[in-house]
């Protein structure tokens, strides 16, 4: 049986929200946690029939900006929802896909390590929202531990580039604090991140607002 990408959708001629250059972004349905002000709550269940890509299909259909993923250094993020439950597809489809593409993956890492070794290096550049690092904070945001996404920021500094890493830390209204993030930042910087994007969710439009990426 073929693989397929469940999809929310497919965003073409997005620009420096995803990395660099001209991108797009495949979101997949599915996602591990229940944050409480979730900016894609339709991925969590997938209508029937949800629309279905096999790897040739997703090429086929983003391909049509392959001029502009050339020109600019982009190419495709996946996102969600969480992408890594559909950790094999995307495999497949770095493998796939033309080389000069770049691949992305924006992710909590909320999911078995196991899942996420499988593309490691198939990604160019990987976007980790912690939410944040106190676990009583994340569990009281997320309705989940975030045990898996310490083991998955652990793994990436053991198998890739920190370079290719940018990690996300949002202020969330009534969860976490400036001091909060401040210590999510050095903690994180601790481990070895050196890029982050320091942001504030805009809880009454249920989305964020824009950052202040930190590279230092």
């Amino acid at each position: 049986m073929s693989l397929v990408f469940r999809s929310i959708g497919v965003s073409r001629l997005r620009i420096v929200t995803d990395g660099e250059g001209v991108t797009t972004l495949a979101a997949g349905y599915g996602c591990p946690l229940r944050c409480r002000y979730c900016l894609n709550p339709q991925c969590f269940e997938a209508p029937e029939p949800a629309k279905e890509y096999t790897v040739q299909q997703l090429i086929e259909t983003v391909a049509v900006d392959d001029l502009y993923f050339l020109a600019t250094g982009g190419g495709v993020m996946f996102g969600g929802g969480e992408p890594l439950l559909q950790a094999d597809f995307i495999h497949a489809f770095r493998k796939e896909a033309p080389s000069g593409w770049k691949i992305g993956l924006e992710s909590s890492l909320a999911v078995d390590p196991k899942e996420l070794a499988k593309v490691i290096p198939d990604i160019d550049l990987f976007l980790v929202d912690i939410k944040d690092m106190d676990p009583g904070i994340y569990r009281a945001y997320t309705g989940c531990s975030n045990e898996k996404t310490l083991a998955g920021l652990r793994l990436l500094l053991e198998k890739t580039d920190p370079e290719k890493i940018r990690v996300r830390i949002p202020l969330i209204e009534g969860f976490n604090t400036e001091e909060d993030r401040r210590r999510s930042q050095e903690q994180l910087r601790q481990m070895g991140f050196s890029k982050f994007d320091l942001f504030r969710y805009d809880i009454t439009r249920g989305r964020r607002k824009a950052g202040n990426p930190a590279e230092k």
